[in-house]
């Protein structure tokens, strides 16, 4: 993966972090610095961290499918982009939750890091085959995931409902995944 293509993932996966800490926003309707500062932090740390968890259950099945990899690659991230996309057009009552909590907090963090999961099985499939060419990777979506987490609890405090449903973070993550899924499947078939 390149650069770009990489700091593209990044986003696509903070999308739901965004969209999280956007509602998460809205529901505190002023600054909450004790939560908010747990939630960019713990949305960061358990993105960054899944991709590895991912990354290591793939390499102990590596020689088991490297004739099949790119293919599998193509499938997460495309049923990611798909139900990122489909999860988009919910309502906001379907994705009822309180952030006040740290218990809930942490639990937001798992939820939205599992993509992360996923993600990290691919770059296995991607030829990421040691732990040093992981951290580049792994450090962009910790970044990427906290900014976009602090940006999303931002706009929700500041402008609320009326931005959020206009936005569709959601829909623009599950594009990009798809599309480096598809970018993924051409590359390895034109070889």
């Amino acid at each position: 993966m390149t650069h770009i293509e990489i700091w593209l993932v990044a986003l696509a996966l903070a999308m739901d972090c965004f969209a999280v800490s956007m509602a998460s926003g809205i529901i505190f309707k002023r600054a909450v610095p004790r939560q908010m500062v747990a939630m960019v932090l713990l949305f960061g740390l358990f993105q960054a961290l899944n991709p590895l968890l991912g990354w290591l259950g793939a390499e102990l099945f590596r020689e088991l499918i490297e004739s099949v990899d790119h293919w599998i690659a193509f499938a997460i991230l495309g049923f990611l982009g798909v139900r990122m996309i489909i999860d988009s057009f919910k309502d906001e009552e379907e994705k009822r939750f309180n952030p006040r909590r740290f218990k809930v907090i942490l639990t937001l963090a798992v939820a939205t890091s599992i993509d992360a999961l996923a993600v990290g099985i691919s770059f296995s499939c991607m030829g990421y085959s040691s732990l040093p060419s992981l951290i580049y990777p792994l450090v962009a979506i910790g970044i990427v995931s906290s900014a976009m987490t602090a940006l999303g609890l931002f706009l929700g405090v500041r402008f609320g409902k009326a931005f959020a449903g206009r936005l569709r973070a959601e829909l623009w993550g599950g594009i990009i995944l798809i599309a480096i899924g598809v970018k993924v499947l051409i590359e390895h078939l034109s070889v």
